[in-house]
């Protein structure tokens, strides 16, 4: 560098705001959300919001605990999110993709941790976002131990953001369902979803500009709502009910949550490798956004059922004689269950579909 050119760098004076991050909008979105976040913690939680890390301490009453842990996205659910500027229920769909997964090995979630990624740090805007993370972790009886929070200019545009969720849970290990405990004859009990869920939307926004369709859109088969609304609903969280049929004793022998593949790919991940399920897609109400997309995309069945969860969020697997009385109380909990297949011997497949 010449002597002129190292003269007019030093006379030019620039900060981190400069770059496009802004450290004092970071510190107020923290003290912004600081209530909210507290307000989930349970009495294991230590200390507070604001460490280098979460301190949480294990609960008693295992004789041996297994930890699981889960993590997941929202995918690009985000961007009708962004487009319509409604951010409160991404954060319910985050928690929900994390602790339905790991419900079904029987855990019950402990703490609950989130990253958020954005171009330009808006405090309400994800503020918002924690709202539903917050509301998310409640409905699922977890504390939201902590998070991290990146401005990353240039990375995201402005108004652009990403979220990545990771959860831990706890179950005995005498308890721990792995699909060991299936047996043909058995019989699979679809709960009903909230929705499309967090899988799909990338299907679902090719479908939207091909027709040239807004978010704002209303259909007759859709209700009052708009098409963004209709789609942002938020994930179904399952596990309050399902942690409540194990505890009373209810002979629940393998779980699947039913996310990206559909039917056709998870549920089949709870079988024992000889063991196939056979499923009556007849048995259950497709829910009208789905028949939306698959008549405005003109999308065939079989895409259909391995893109979207077309109606069955969470798959539980019981004794034949234990469908009725479970389905029943599952819907004294406001759970719509329907039984819709039954184990059979085969390689591990979905056969019906």
């Amino acid at each position: 560098m010449t002597e002129c050119k190292l003269t007019e760098f030093l006379q030019f004076s620039m900060d981190y705001q400069d770059a496009g991050v802004n450290i004092e909008a970071g510190r107020s979105f923290v003290d912004k959300i600081r209530r909210s976040v507290e307000s989930t913690y349970s009495s294991q939680v230590l200390g507070g919001l604001g460490g280098f890390g979460g301190y949480f301490e294990l609960p008693t009453g295992y004789e041996n605990p297994v930890l699981v842990s889960g993590t997941d996205g929202v995918g690009t659910k985000l961007k009708i999110a962004q487009a319509i500027n409604s951010h409160h229920t991404i954060g319910i769909d985050l928690v929900a993709m994390c602790v339905n997964d790991i419900l079904t090995s029987g855990a019950k979630p402990l703490f609950f941790l989130d990253y958020l990624a954005t171009g330009k740090l808006n405090p309400q805007q994800l503020s918002d976002v924690v709202t539903g993370i917050v509301e998310g972790c409640r409905l699922s009886g977890c504390s939201l131990l902590g998070g991290e929070t990146a401005e990353m200019p240039g990375f995201y545009g402005v108004g652009e953001y990403d979220v990545a969720g990771f959860c831990v849970g706890i179950v005995e290990k005498s308890k721990l369902l792995d699909g060991s405990q299936i047996q043909v004859g058995d019989v699979a009990i679809g709960l009903s979803s909230s929705g499309v869920h967090s899988n799909g939307f990338s299907l679902v926004r090719k479908i939207v500009e091909v027709n040239d369709i807004n978010w704002s859109d209303r259909f007759d088969k859709l209700g009052e709502k708009t098409l963004g609304e209709v789609l942002l609903t938020p994930t179904q969280i399952y596990v309050q009910p399902i942690l409540e049929a194990l505890k009373s004793g209810s002979e629940i022998k393998a779980m699947a949550h039913i996310t990206g593949g559909g039917l056709p790919e998870n549920l089949p991940r709870c079988l024992k490798e000889n063991q196939s399920i056979k499923i009556n897609p007849e048995a259950w109400p497709v829910l009208p956004i789905f028949q939306w997309i698959a008549d405005m995309g003109n999308v065939e069945s079989s895409a259909m059922f391995n893109t979207f969860n077309m109606g069955i969020g969470f798959v539980i697997i019981v004794p034949k004689n234990q469908a009725i009385s479970t389905i029943e109380w599952l819907k004294s909990k406001d759970i719509l269950a329907y039984e819709i297949g039954e184990v059979m011997e085969g390689n591990r497949e979905l056969i019906g579909i």
